[in-house]
């Protein structure tokens, strides 16, 4: 069992150490505005910093991923909680406790039965869709503080818009000063000085601006009190139905946290070359969520940034993390009345700059040059989440992965093999005249299990090859089954067909490289009857050829 700390070493103390200040730097700030894109209090955000971040630290097997609620978590917790209660209402927060809870049984669930693997359904273009749309819903959100515009927070998107332009006339200069200057500031600080908490610089500075020149009494909307002491253990009371309500929110949320969660664990273990196990890692997310849900905070995720910004400043054990928690449970003890005076539009643009990245703008444009079925997608997963909602937007994203797969399913490999067993012809397309292995014989390899998505497909291509080449030509077909893993009924019904259509044109059918579990399946559906078995496509040619005619001139 991976102890604890793993990694840590007396030499790369100070530097890990010097690593969770940054990231206590980094985090703060950003807890405190996603919190309030959750439609959440400030200690929801802070909250999660303290024991969920150290139980997730000291449980997970990867040693750089930085847990905490995220930007997409935040806006799917406010997108589906808000259709319930009233954000900012005591129903509103208990369920927001509630669905982290859910959300960690799901984990442990995940972890127990080893279903990690379902998260691989979202693909890229999915995920890049998803949180894009949710991205720029919070990016709108962001706006209205930084121009100093109410809006409904928990309304659509559409509505969120309608809302900012109609307030315009309303906007507060100071606000955009403030927010325009803090924009600056964190985009160009950040291509200057990258090691520089610039989100902290600008929420420290900016409350400085406000207290000195008095600036909430001109418009500029603040923080406010927040709520001093550390984490309490409380637990959500609600009814079953309440209870169930949510769980199809906890469903997408632990599917989108588990699919980005694994990939970051994974890619920094790689590229750092330590082990990782994916499903200890669903494990800490389920105990971090549970105890979230438990003390007052909100759903737990993976933070991709953090994390890079971790490994950046060369952390490569979990301990920023505990840093990360020690300072927080100060700063909750002692330090919340410096957050009061907090001016909005700082906390705005600061998420505001955070969530860019989440847009997926470069991302799309790569989707768009190499694959524009799987921009579409993307796109498509981007606008229904973004003008519809999340749990449609992920639903969607499921069906679109399915249709996906089935598209990519029905349309194998398949190739006239040569008699060096390299592919010869494809069959995806017009198979041309005289396309055979060797004289009479047709060599023909299907790279995928046989299945009801595909099985009509090679069908029909076997028909193809045996017709361009000529039918009164052919004397054999060999399949050639070393790639097929699997043979399902369907598949098999859609060969009964072709070994009837064969057996008209007097053409033998054969079968050679079989597995020893293809051969037992193949059995077992009867596609074996009449047919012969070889174990190589050499004997099988050399075998079903027509003899030499001993007239033939040299």
């Amino acid at each position: 069992m991976q102890r604890p700390l793993a990694g840590l070493t007396r030499s790369n103390l100070i530097t890990e150490l010097l690593a969770g200040v940054t990231l206590l730097a980094i985090a703060i700030p950003l807890n405190i505005g996603y919190a309030q894109i959750a439609g959440l209090p400030p200690t929801a955000g802070l909250y999660a910093l303290v024991v969920p971040t150290v139980i997730y630290a000291l449980v997970v097997s990867s040693r750089q991923v930085v847990a905490s609620p995220d930007a997409a978590a935040a806006a799917l917790v406010a997108s589906s909680i808000g259709g319930l209660a009233a954000a900012g209402s005591e129903d509103y927060a208990t369920m927001a406790l509630a669905q982290a809870i859910i959300c960690g049984v799901l984990f442990l669930l995940l972890a127990f039965f080893k279903l990690g693997f379902l998260a691989n359904f979202l693909s890229k273009p999915i995920l890049v869709g998803f949180v894009g749309g949710l991205a720029l819903d919070i990016l709108v959100s962001q706006i209205a503080k930084m121009l100093g515009v109410k809006i409904e927070s928990g309304g659509e998107f559409v509505e969120k818009v309608g809302g900012i332009v109609a307030g315009l006339g309303t906007a507060n200069g100071w606000s955009i000063l403030i927010s325009g200057v803090a924009v600056a500031v964190l985009i160009v600080g950040r291509r200057l000085i990258a090691a520089v908490p610039w989100a902290l610089v600008v929420m420290v500075v900016a409350t400085i601006v406000v207290v000195i020149a008095q600036l909430d009494q001109q418009g500029v909307a603040v923080l406010g009190e927040v709520p001093a002491g550390p984490p309490t253990l409380t637990w959500p009371v609600l009814s079953w139905l309440e209870w169930l309500a949510l769980v199809p929110s906890a469903i997408a949320l632990t599917l989108v946290t588990t699919a980005e969660g694994l990939l970051v664990s994974r890619s920094y273990g790689e590229k750092r070359r330590y082990t990782t196990r994916p499903n200890r890692d669903l494990f800490a997310f389920g105990l971090s969520n549970i105890a979230a849900g438990a003390q007052g905070s909100f759903a737990i995720g993976s933070s991709t940034s953090r994390t890079a910004a971790m490994d950046q400043a060369g952390s490569r054990t979990q301990l920023p993390s505990l840093v990360l928690a020690a300072g927080t449970l100060l700063l909750l003890l002692f330090g919340t009345g410096l957050l009061a005076d907090i001016p909005s539009p700082a906390i705005g643009a600061i998420v505001a700059v955070a969530v860019l990245p989440l847009l997926g703008i470069s991302e799309f444009a790569a989707l768009w040059k190499r694959d524009r079925f799987e921009f579409a997608i993307g796109a498509t997963c981007f606008a229904v989440t973004l003008f519809i909602g999340s749990i449609p937007g992920i639903l969607v994203a499921f069906v679109l992965a399915l249709i996906n797969l089935a598209k990519r399913a029905a349309s194998p490999a398949i190739d006239v093999l040569a008699a060096d067993d390299d592919p010869k012809q494809s069959l995806l397309d017009e198979a041309p005249p005289g396309s055979t292995t060797a004289p009479g014989v047709i060599v023909i390899r299907i790279a995928a299990p046989l299945f009801f998505a595909n099985g009509a497909v090679f069908a029909d291509a076997v028909k193809k090859a045996v017709v361009a080449s000529g039918e009164d030509d052919v004397r054999a077909v060999v399949i050639d089954m070393e790639a097929v893993t699997d043979i399902d009924v369907t598949a098999a019904e859609s060969f009964e067909g072709l070994t009837a259509w064969l057996a008209d044109r007097r053409i033998l059918l054969a079968f050679s490289r079989l597995r020893p579990e293809s051969e037992a399946r193949l059995a077992q559906l009867g596609m074996l009857e009449g047919a012969q078995v070889f174990t190589t496509n050499r004997a099988a040619v050399a075998a079903l050829s027509p003899p030499a005619d001993p007239n033939a001139q040299p």
